[in-house]
Order: structure tokens, then sequence, then C-alpha cells
């Protein structure tokens, strides 16, 4: 690509034990641009995301952000890394222990150290930028529906204004109403905060809002690799496959678990 990638995977692979989850994986992502990793159950999307924010050491290859490698990197280079991005997990996953603001604000109290005060008004600010009251705000999550959750999660995911975030499979566990309307924010919370974004999903709906790029991953592998708007004259078997919902195709599914 022209401009220097944000975030550059070369050959990466990870393996446990005699499963070989990833087989090569090289991918992009340019500054302020939007790529989603798609493909089946169990192809390796989450792993790839993992090994990207260093939460699973690959066996080989290379993945650097900004230029600086992180396979391997000192405290100090991971940290810098971990301190630009932004995740919204596929659960919301939010501290139950604690309020909605207090979950929304925890990057900028325990990542930034800045005071409960002001960081509360600024959790309000991004609970209002994913339409959501301060009336919330003292509330628990667990007294929240999946998709005002997801929202909160989202609001924390920016709160810190990051470079790049990451999104697992953001509309899993809501109504396709309510995962549109997250399609929406993410679009919107992205293109304001001119973050890279790097989505891992089965959705295509999804992928196809949220996205300028879409890789499909098969077999620890990017077989695809484009815009969004090449999906559907793609002349790609696994692809077409996937995209259309098939059974028949060359996809290898593993339907005895069905």
């Amino acid at each position: 690509m022209s401009t220097p990638a944000k975030i550059s995977l070369r050959n990466v692979h990870k393996a446990f034990g005699p499963k070989k989850v990833l087989q090569g994986v090289d991918l992009d992502v340019a500054p302020g641009e939007s790529v989603a990793i798609i493909g089946g159950s169990g192809t390796g999307k989450s792993v790839t995301l993992k090994c990207v924010l260093g939460l699973l050491s690959p066996d080989q290859g290379s993945i650097t952000v900004d230029g600086v490698e992180m396979i391997g990197a000192n405290r100090s280079d991971r940290d810098a890394m971990l301190a630009k991005t932004g995740m919204l997990f596929q659960g919301a996953a939010l501290f139950d222990s604690l309020s909605v603001w207090e979950n929304v604000a925890f990057g900028l109290i325990e990542g930034q150290g800045m005071k409960p005060r002001q960081a509360r008004d600024l959790a309000i600010a991004r609970l209002a930028d994913v339409g959501l009251g301060a009336e919330i705000a003292n509330m628990t999550p667990s007294s929240l529906s999946g998709g005002m959750q997801k929202r909160v999660g989202l609001a924390r995911a920016i709160a810190t204004e990051p470079e790049i975030l990451f999104f697992d499979e953001p509309t899993t566990g809501i109504d396709p109403i309510m995962g549109d309307v997250i399609n929406d924010l993410i679009v919107k919370c992205t293109r304001e905060l001119g973050a890279s974004a790097v989505t891992i999903t089965h959705d295509m709906a999804s992928a196809r809002k949220i996205a300028d790029r879409v890789a499909m991953l098969y077999k620890g592998k990017i077989i695809w690799d484009g815009p969004v708007a090449d999906i559907d004259q793609a002349d790609n078997p696994f692809l077409q496959q996937f995209v259309s919902g098939e059974i028949e195709g060359p996809l290898d599914l593993d339907l005895k678990h069905l």
C-alpha cells in the first residue's frame, strides 16, 4: 500500500498442539481504514485478533503496529500499543462491580490517571455519542438490555479517543434491528475518531456496513481480500458460498456437530 500500514501481519502462524489455526496470515490495515475479517466459526478470526493484541504469541511471523514489531515486544512497546487501542468485546464484557459511567471511564482513570470527576463528565459525553442519556450513568450493567450493554461497551472503547479500534463480533447476541443500530454507531464513532478499525464477524450485513475492506479467513489463511463493493462480483467460490449461506460449495463445513 502507498502509505505505511497502521497494522501489518506477515506470515503469522499459530498452532495449539497438533491443531494449526493460523497458517500464514498476511493482512494490512491502513491509517483510518476499517477492515472486517470474515469467516466461519473456528477459522481463526479470534486467534488473529488475540495475536495482534498480544493475548496470544504467534509461533512465527511478524505483527507490526505503527512500524513497531509486537511479537516479542518489551513491556513498554506493548503498553504503548494498547494505550492507543479501544476494544468492543463480543459480550460487552462490562465490569459488574462498577457503575455504567465507571465502566466507560475505566481507561481514563486507570490508564491515564484522570480524576474521577473529570472522567465522569467525559464518560457521560461518550454515552451521549452512542445515544444513551446521563440518567443511566449510575446504573449497574446488569440492569441494562443487551443492546444497551453493547452501546456502553462501545462508549468505553472510544472514551480514550484511540487510534485503533477492535470489534469482536459486535452484533452477536442482539436482535437485527439493534444490530443495525450498533453497526451505524460503529461507523459514526470510527469516522469521528479517524481511527483504524478491525472487526471480526460472521455477520455479512455487519461487515458490509462497517468495513471499507473485507478479508476472508479460511483454513488459517486470507483467501480473499478486497473492497466491500467488490464482494458480490468476486470470482471466489469460497467467498460466494459464505456470503450466500449455501450448504453446497467448496467450503469444508463441519456439520457433524449441528
